[in-house]
């Protein structure tokens, strides 16, 4: 009474109680119940809860895999009602995932339907008169813009306007049919998708007929055709509220998918299990597991299935818990089965063991893997990064390449992956591809992608891999429920084959025990049953003194020492039956029942016999299921490809104009002609743009950039990109941080400096320095300074040496003076340098080239002058006498208004049999054998060696090639 009446009074009563201790408490509570009741998978039969009250509602439904298939609601309603008291949504998702074979490596459930309703490029049309497609739909609601269009109301019979919401990727890869209107309109969509008639009803678009009217929204639609496509491709749908139709651009109204998830909504759709799936709730009607009452006390549901397959890794599992989180990636059955008899016959065998049986993760949508190391890591400790990449092809079709995809990565979304390599195409991210398009079909996976003709295949692929999800990290956390589901764990892979194995001991121990009472229940209803044959007359006659059912039964205890299992089951039987039972059968009957009970008493008593069984039905189940690995194991880690193993190593051309254009182009560009020839077009220049630089290197090479202003910069040459021969090119700025008015003057490549121990630097205006090349060791991305200059002047010319060598500088109004290399001191980075040549004030340095003088005593050498006006010749440097530094030179060429100054001089050898490439300044080129060119004598005019289109054009450049 005192206790009742303290309840009264504590009615209404607040106490107050330390926050911080009831946050722990509750926290706590909520993160064990996400952690053990919804985000986290058991290890013995790797599902979640919400998986394990699908698959069980399907099995008390019927829905066997040799079954019918039922409506998805039916089934979410099932699972809603009786187990699983959440949001229809959240159980219809988790059994569409159960039926993916992109997501699940052997799907759990079977489903059919309508997930899909048009094609990508089907257009929607809107309230501001714009026109856009699903992809561009898609694309400007992720942006966060909101876009209307026009419905039918069937209520009112009017036109309204209604938002669009959740524009979205509905089915990959379904077969579609094409409605072709008389308008001459075509729509591509699922076949069973819903078209709005003129009287408001809806009708398949598969059962659409000729002539049949459709709701349009001005005029008349009817439709002409509807023809099956072949190809098949994804489809997406979009939601509108209440009205639940939107118009095409087509100019007719169709119905939309009103709920806002990735599959067709769950009325549309049909499941039933799947054959494996069925293996998970096997003998569960045998008491082989547990059972627990459900939410509301009303159902029982099981705690964990008898899983006779290993679950947890053939499907692996994914989730976000409180804290912690888990990824495990699916496996190979076969592989798994085997693993799990070794382990049977090997209790001490280690994970290397293990892994001569599993390979590593089977992913469902194939792909390659790498590095056994980084596998045996994860395997080793629960967790761990397995590198997957997509299984490509490349393919030269008609001198140009393709890449083929044919598998990419487990759980990289196919079209997000088109969208990414396109934007980055767009962004210019990637240089070299021309086209790109999706061949998928039901055989599979095909992104198709065109290289352009000078692109490099392998370069092209490694950039993909390195930008986008071609090549994707699957981070391994095998975190698991152990001990009957309560504890959170990370597992190694011999620990979820433990856990496997245990609770399979468990599952067949207690079928066993539960086959064992079966059995000695029959044999001792067979015993009574045997006694009664023997004494049939008499226990007939009892039964019938006897005045009810009760007294029969006490009767026959009495009389015949039966028990009271025995006298019922003699009680239920038919007077006939009882008459016309045969004793052999009884006895035969009782006698393998006997045996049974001695076999499985055997059993029980017998570890090693359990697991016989548990091999035998491990071999079973990789009988039935066991398929091909899909996924390609490569035991070393991903090469970390270099640039220069992917770009082969070859000859090219390097072209800069004065402007700050720089191309590369093949060295067989240019055909040979004969000189004096008009030649053709070598570039596009902007207009007043000229070519400044023309020279041959290696692909491999490193370039060195000298700047007008006296800073240098390094480039790889295939950084540089490929052009056609007309092409302009792209802006050095793209690639050298260059200040305003900076412009590259002068350009290296690793091979000109490799074997020579100075730098030498001229300017315009005829000063000259020596620098170590080991100060250009490093040079940053920024830049060096490699000179310093007066304001006025500019560096020119950069040209490698050995220290012994002789210099020769050239003018524009035609002098010349060669001097020792060592009248010039090697001088710092940021020195000036001093002077070279004496200059008169309307004239400035056009060439400067550093000459080896073994070479002059041989007479092997000669100096080349070409002048603006096309005009050229070659003279022996025996003709130059060694002067000092500094002085005015001697004349190297007679100019005059026919030739034009000297634009370029330079050295070369008598036994060049390069050919010379000259360049004018509205881009024309011609290409001579270079021996054509005549020696001549220092005072001449030289021979005309090109001729222009123009008579306003001049000679811009020349190189030797």
């Amino acid at each position: 009474m005192s206790e009742e009446l303290e309840k009264e009074n504590n009615i209404g009563k607040v106490e107050p109680i330390d926050i911080t201790s009831e946050m722990q408490e509750s926290y706590l509570d909520y993160a064990m119940s996400v952690i053990v009741s919804r985000a986290l998978p058991d290890v013995r039969d790797g599902l979640k809860p919400v998986h394990r009250r699908i698959l069980y509602a399907m099995w008390q439904m019927g829905l066997k895999s040799g079954g019918k298939f039922r409506k998805s609601a039916t089934v979410v309603g099932e699972v809603l009602g009786k187990y699983h008291p959440h949001g229809d949504m959240a159980v219809y998702d988790s059994m569409v995932r159960m039926a993916q074979d992109f997501s699940l490596r052997y799907p759990l459930v079977h489903g059919q339907g309508n997930f899909g309703c048009f094609t990508k490029d089907t257009k929607v049309k809107l309230v501001d008169g714009r026109s856009l497609s699903f992809g561009e739909l898609i694309k400007e609601t992720k942006k966060g813009k909101e876009n209307f269009t026009y419905t039918f109301n069937n209520k009112t019979k009017r036109v309204e306007i209604a938002e669009i919401k959740e524009p979205r990727l509905t089915k990959k890869q379904t077969g579609l049919v094409q409605v072709t209107l008389d308008s001459g309109e075509k729509i591509r969509c699922t076949p069973n998708h819903r078209f709005m008639l003129r009287d408001g009803s809806y009708k398949e678009a598969q059962n659409l007929c000729k002539n049949e009217s459709l709701m349009p929204h001005k005029d008349n639609h009817k439709v002409v055709s509807v023809k099956k496509l072949k190809k098949r491709e994804d489809v997406y749908d979009l939601t509108i509220d209440e009205t639940h139709n939107f118009l095409l651009d087509a100019g007719v109204f169709v119905h939309n998918s009103i709920d806002g998830d990735s599959a067709a909504a769950h009325r549309y759709t049909e499941a039933k299990m799947s054959g494996i799936a069925e293996e998970l709730l096997y003998d569960i009607e045998r008491e082989t597991i547990d059972f627990a009452p459900n939410y509301d006390a009303t159902q029982k549901e099981p705690r964990v299935m008898p899983a006779k397959i290993p679950n947890l890794l053939l499907n692996g599992s994914m989730g976000i818990a409180v804290g912690m989180a888990t990824n495990i990636p699916p496996h190979n059955l076969t592989e798994i089965c085997d693993a799990v008899i070794h382990l049977i016959d090997n209790p001490d065998c280690t994970i290397d063991d293990l892994m001569e049986f599993v390979k590593g993760p089977d992913f469902p949508t194939g792909g390659i893997i790498f590095d056994k190391n980084a596998i045996k890591q994860a395997y080793a400790t629960g967790r761990g990064g397995i590198v997957m990449q997509a299984k490509t092809d490349i393919i030269e079709e008609k001198g140009k390449f393709k890449i083929i995809v044919k598998e990419i990565p487990y759980q990289v979304n196919k079209s997000t992956l088109i969208e990414k390599i396109a934007d980055l195409v767009q962004n210019k991210k990637i240089e070299g591809i021309r086209d790109l398009r999706d061949e998928s079909s039901k055989e599979g996976i095909r992104i198709v992608i065109e290289l352009k003709k000078d692109a490099y295949p392998k370069k092209v692929l490694n950039r993909l891999f390195v930008l986008t999800s071609l090549q994707d990290t699957f981070h391994v956390n095998t975190l698991a429920l152990v001990d009957n589901g309560t504890q959170p764990k990370i597992l190694t892979l011999k620990n979820i084959l433990e856990e496997y194995l245990k609770h399979r001991l468990e599952v067949v121990r207690r079928r066993g025990e539960y086959d064992l009472a079966r059995a000695k229940e029959r044999a001792h209803i067979l015993e009574g049953l045997k006694i009664a044959i023997l004494k049939i007359d008499r226990i007939i006659a009892t039964i019938k003194k006897s005045k009810d059912k009760d007294e029969a039964r006490v009767n026959l205890i009495q009389k015949f020492k039966l028990t009271e299992i025995q006298s019922v089951a003699i009680l239920e039987m038919r007077l006939q039956q009882l008459a016309n039972m045969e004793r052999l059968r009884v006895e035969q009957e009782l006698k393998e029942k006997k045996a049974l009970i001695k076999e499985l008493e055997a059993l029980l008593a017998s570890k090693k016999e359990m697991q016989k069984i548990i091999k035998n039905e491990v071999k079973e189940i990789k009988e039935k299921y066991g398929d091909e690995r899909r996924t390609k194991v490569v035991a070393h880690g991903v090469k970390e490809f270099k640039p220069e193993d992917l770009v082969p190593n070859e000859p090219t051309i390097i072209m800069i104009t004065r402007d700050g254009y720089i191309k590369r182009i093949p060295p067989d560009t240019f055909k040979i002609q004969g000189r004096g020839g008009k030649g053709v077009m070598g570039l596009t220049t902007k207009e007043e743009d000229i070519v400044n630089e023309l020279f041959t290197t290696m692909t491999h090479n490193d370039l060195f950039f000298f700047t007008s202003r006296g800073r240098v910069f390094q480039l790889k040459t295939y950084d540089v990109p490929p052009a056609s021969r007309t092409a302009k090119g792209q802006a050095l700025v793209n690639f050298l941080q260059l200040g305003s008015n900076e412009k590259v003057s002068a350009v290296l490549s690793y091979d000109d400096i490799s074997e020579q121990k100075y730098l030498v630097m001229a300017t315009k205006k005829g000063s000259i320095k020596k620098v170590d090349k080991e100060e250009f060791a490093n040079v940053r991305r920024s830049g060096l300074i490699a000179i310093g200059l007066h304001d006025d002047d500019y560096l020119e010319w950069v040209k490698p040496s050995s220290g012994n060598d002789d210099i020769i500088i050239v003018t524009a109004n035609g002098q010349a003076i060669k001097f020792q290399e060592k009248g010039v001191r090697a001088m710092g980075r940021t020195a000036a340098g001093v002077h070279a040549i004496r200059l008169k004030k309307d004239d400035y340095v056009v060439g400067m080239d550093v000459v080896d003088t073994k070479l002059i005593g041989k007479n092997m050498l000669e100096l080349v002058v070409i002048m603006e006006n096309g005009h050229g010749k070659k003279t022996t440097l025996k003709s130059y006498k060694t002067q000092g530094r500094g002085g005015s030179g001697i004349k190297t060429a007679k100019i005059t208004d026919k030739t034009g100054k000297i634009i370029r001089g330079f050295i070369t050898n008598i036994e060049d049999d390069r050919d010379m490439v000259i360049i004018s300044t509205k881009g024309q080129v011609i290409r001579m054998s270079f021996k054509s060119v005549p020696s001549l004598g220092r005072a001449t005019q030289g021979v005309r060696l090109m001729r222009f289109k123009d008579i306003k054009d001049r000679v811009a450049s020349v190189t030797l090639i």
